[in-house]
């Protein structure tokens, strides 16, 4: 059986609550519900603008990734948080060309996308993610 592991790194927020910012056990990666925080400030960014949100949220997701020993390629699940069922267009064009530009094969991650209320009124999107390390 193998040992979980906290993953962690400075090119992300540090965790504001009790958990990790991801935890690897054996080749499965799970990545803690990111938001669009600046991890050297921890201060949220572009109120109002979901798009620059995504891609910082994204950008958070994927430093803990690549923290975790994995790539952007090994991911295999993003689930997106949104808080307006309006912002959805916007946030799928910016999160389709952040994954697009890092994934380097054919196969996209699967992703599911649901419409909630978020810890901070300044967030308009939160990202998690589940990623399996190649052998």
């Amino acid at each position: 059986m193998s040992e979980k592991i906290a993953v962690r790194t400075t090119d992300a927020p540090a965790p504001a609550h009790t958990f990790s910012q991801g935890v690897r056990k054996g080749p499965f990666v799970q990545v803690s519900g990111q938001g669009p925080v600046d991890p050297a400030t921890s201060e949220y960014l572009y109120p109002g603008d979901v798009a620059a949100q995504t891609t910082r949220t994204l950008q958070n997701v994927k430093a803990i990734i690549d923290a975790s020993g994995a790539t952007f390629d090994d991911v295999v699940m993003l689930r997106v948080y949104l808080t307006k069922r309006e912002d959805f267009a916007i946030m799928n064009d910016a999160y389709g060309a952040f994954v697009t530009a890092n994934t380097t094969g054919d196969v996209l991650p699967s992703r599911t996308t649901v419409f909630t209320g978020l810890p901070r009124e300044e967030m308009l999107v939160e990202i998690d993610a589940i990623a399996i390390v190649s052998e």
